[in-house]
């Protein structure tokens, strides 16, 4: 597919190609997790309109380079109403305004009530950031510790916990891929033209698909932009990626195709697994995924006769049946050709916050073998993390262990988690929901109490998201607007609920502050001194560096203060790829160096640099050697063999995939509409041969139905889609306000999560099937 038009695309949008004498205010863009540096000029009537962006050539990592999403992130800061005082609800369910003490009151007293009465593990903490909003999350630990909670959740629960708990399993470690570098690259349920997810996605796609030494394979049931640009479109009917990649692991197998020698040095269970795939019949799974066998097979000896090669599963697969053993799957065909360490290949990078952890067992809810588990489900809780699809059951019950109140920061569960309907029941059943965010989502419509925090671009604000290698980037972003008067940014609020909780001593913090004021140097001898002697403290570092650290950094960077111990953390961690980075400084001057850089450089810094030889050290178990077999996940893929294949029935004889990324699309990070360029309802794609088969027109009406809802669409027909696989956009169905009645909604578009049922989810990792949700379409009208 190399003659693809995308091959020539010129990317106008991309590069800073302008010049422009007006003042330029670096920042980074928040859509996607590449997080693009970028640089904003503000103007119209108030002086707050972002009214030119350009790539930010500075920054280390994007180097001028972005996405055209980023050129519509006006729609985000200015485009839809703002939260500006804190809200809390009356009987008759409307809000009213409260002042910050009234409301920070209030809220500890009421969380403290539900602590004393039912424990603080009935406390549930959702959300913690978006794409680019960590920074502010990270001082929620001190909250939950000072309430007793001990469970969360994230989006990152629904998307990303299966690949975890493998990466835990196999690796004991998390990897990447070296796309820039490599000779084969591969994507598994990725489309990274649309969803990004590697740095220059687009130049890098276009260089692979242009250079006949190099390859791409995509797995993927859509003809999706990259796929257009690959070698081997593996296109598998939907559902099915389990039977292809099996399929390519026993082409390498029986056909002698894997690395022995490197698997001898570095990996275990070898045995077990030509046991597995050994007799393993090819032609059977490749017609049950619907790929030419032939196509299969020539896809694998390309991976294994690569220099290199590196590979990229992400949604498509990690939302739909077998996530997890998916993840399983496609680590074995990267590890059984030795594409672990090596350039091209695959890699674990360093980390200045991780925002996931290998597992340990024990704690809280513990289950047998030590897995944490949920209190009522018995769910397995994976790198800390709730299954988002299980929250529902863990309230609409009646046992003594359910959570009784929520605080949710910077998410939209609602909207954002699988079966809206059982999802909103499960909040509306709660003794208390109190939401932080910049805006009124839907999750907020149901809260007791809403706390309003200033947008992105108004506060300090970083990613954790910093995957990069061999030279890592941490970007710590400076406001570009002054906050308006009213909300208070993540920082402040957590502090002031530890403080309102009666945690912090003021006669703690004394000594520390005057150390402060000393300079650093005086104050990590103290800090350290006063968390060694009282743990309590230590409990609640976040808010202690915030309230006695933060006054003293420069520029109002208060909310910078917890990355002065992740600073120390990175520099004691990762030693060696510090100093490469260009940092000096024995013992605690390593880490002060770098807190500094970060402090100083409003573009971004390279704070690590690796070498490919660092890769194997960072494996976490004995001997730095992998292990190929997870026997957890053992039993599901030895019933592949006898598994009915399609899943759908008379009643739902289609696939909707609910949440495909298409150009513009943001999850609900952007509540303008009016930012998308085209597409505007979200139209149902659908192929031409089901359009024909029920009577339907392209830009006509047609009902969708899922066994959880019905609603009516806009319909695009379009062979992208293979029969039987219809799609929805994610990030739609937002209430906006109505122009046509004053305080009045709207919905625009359909929201995919209407659709989708929270008990279809992934044995292991309760990850939700967003990508097989059986459906039916019915004819409504020719025009819409």
């Amino acid at each position: 597919m190399k003659n693809s038009p995308l091959r020539h695309a010129t990317d106008m949008s991309y590069a800073a190609m302008m010049t422009d004498t007006g003042e330029w205010k670096q920042t980074a863009c928040i859509l996607c997790e590449c997080n693009c540096g970028i640089e904003v000029r503000l103007g119209g009537d108030t002086g707050r309109r972002f009214e030119r962006i350009r790539g930010d050539k500075a920054h280390p990592a994007s180097r001028g380079y972005t996405c055209e999403k980023a050129l519509r992130l006006d729609h985000y800061q200015n485009g839809s109403p703002r939260l500006t005082s804190p809200l809390r609800r009356r009987p008759d369910g409307s809000f009213e305004e409260i002042d910050w003490d009234t409301a920070i009151r209030e809220v500890a007293e009421r969380f403290a009530a539900v602590r004393d009465t039912y424990g603080g593990p009935s406390i549930l903490y959702y959300g913690g950031g978006g794409q680019g909003n960590h920074l502010g999350g990270s001082y929620s630990g001190a909250t939950l510790r000072a309430l007793g909670s001990v469970y969360r959740s994230s989006a990152l629960a629904q998307e990303k916990t299966g690949e975890f708990f493998v990466n835990a399993k196999m690796l004991g470690a998390m990897v990447r891929g070296d796309f820039e570098h490599t000779e084969v690259a591969v994507f598994v349920g990725k489309n990274p033209w649309q969803s990004h997810g590697i740095s220059h996605a687009r130049t890098v796609l276009k260089e692979i698909a242009n250079d006949p030494a190099r390859s791409m394979v995509v797995l993927d049931p859509r003809r999706t932009e990259t796929a257009e640009l690959a070698d081997f479109h593996l296109r598998v009917r939907p559902g099915t990626d389990a039977f292809c990649l099996s399929a390519m692991i026993a082409v390498l197998i029986q056909e002698r195709l894997i690395d022995r020698a490197w698997l001898a040095d570095h990996a275990d269970d070898l045995d077990r697994i030509e046991q597995l795939f050994g007799n393993l019949d090819v032609g059977d799974y490749a017609a049950r995924c619907g790929v030419d066998e032939v196509l299969i097979r020539g896809a694998t000896r390309r991976i294994a006769a690569a220099r290199s090669a590196a590979f990229f599963e992400d949604l498509g697969v990690q939302m739909n049946v077998h996530s997890t053993l998916n993840s399983w799957l496609e680590k074995l065909l990267w590890l059984l050709t030795g594409n672990l360490g090596v350039a091209g290949g695959m890699y674990s990078p360093t980390s200045l916050v991780a925002l996931a952890r290998v597992d340990k067992g024990s704690g809280a809810g513990s289950g047998s073998g030590g897995a944490r588990v949920s209190p009522v489900v018995g769910a397995q809780i994976i790198s800390g993390l709730l299954p988002c699809n299980v929250i529902p059951d863990e309230i609409l019950t009646d046992h003594p262990a359910r959570y009784r109140a929520l605080l949710v920061e910077s998410g939209n569960p609602v909207h954002s988690l699988a079966d809206t309907q059982r999802m909103r029941a499960a909040i509306e059943a709660l003794d208390l929901v109190v939401v932080i965010d910049v805006a009124m989502t839907e999750t907020a419509r149901l809260a007791d109490y809403i706390l309003p925090a200033p947008s992105q671009y108004e506060k300090w604000e970083a990613t954790f998201f910093n995957f990069e290698f061999p030279s890592n980037v941490f970007h710590l972003r400076r406001p570009v607007l002054d906050a308006p008067h009213g909300p208070l940014p993540e920082p402040e609020i957590h502090a002031r609920l530890v403080e309102a909780l009666g945690l912090l001593d003021p006669a703690d913090l004394a000594p520390l502050r005057a150390a402060a004021e000393q300079g650093r140097a005086a104050f990590a001898e103290a800090f350290f001194a006063a968390t060694a002697a009282n743990p309590a403290l230590g409990a609640l570092a976040p808010i202690v560096l915030y309230r006695t650290l933060g006054p003293t950094l420069p520029d109002g960077a208060a909310s910078a203060a917890i990355l002065w111990g992740a600073a120390h953390r990175c520099a004691a961690g990762f030693e060696a790829s510090v100093r490469r980075a260009g940092f000096t400084g024995d013992g605690l001057a390593l880490g002060e160096a770098l807190f500094d850089a970060i402090l100083a450089s409003p573009s971004g810094v390279t704070f690590a640099i690796d070498e490919w030889a660092d890769v194997e050290r960072r494996i976490g178990h004995a001997g730095g050697r992998v292990r190929l077999v997870v026997d957890e996940l053992l039993d599901e893929f030895l019933a592949l063999c006898t598994e009915p294949t399609g899943g759908l029935s008379d009643e739902f004889p289609l696939v909707l995939s609910a949440g495909e990324r298409r150009a513009f699309t943001a999850n609900t990070i952007i509540r303008d509409s009016s930012w998308r360029k085209r597409d505007g309802a979200g139209a149902l794609r659908i192929n031409p041969a089901d359009a024909t088969r029920h009577g339907i027109v392209d830009g006509g009406l047609a009902r969708l139905t899922t066994g959880r809802s019905s609603a009516v669409v806009t319909v695009e027909i379009t062979d992208v889609m293979q029969a039987g696989h219809v799609s929805l956009p994610n990030g739609m169905g937002l209430d906006e306000p109505d122009p046509s009645s004053v305080g009045g909604l709207v919905r625009v578009g359909t929201a995919p999560n209407d659709f989708t049922d929270n008990a279809r989810r992934d044995p292991v990792a309760g990850t939700p099937w967003h990508k097989f949700v059986p459906a039916r379409v019915e004819f409504v009208a020719s025009s819409a």
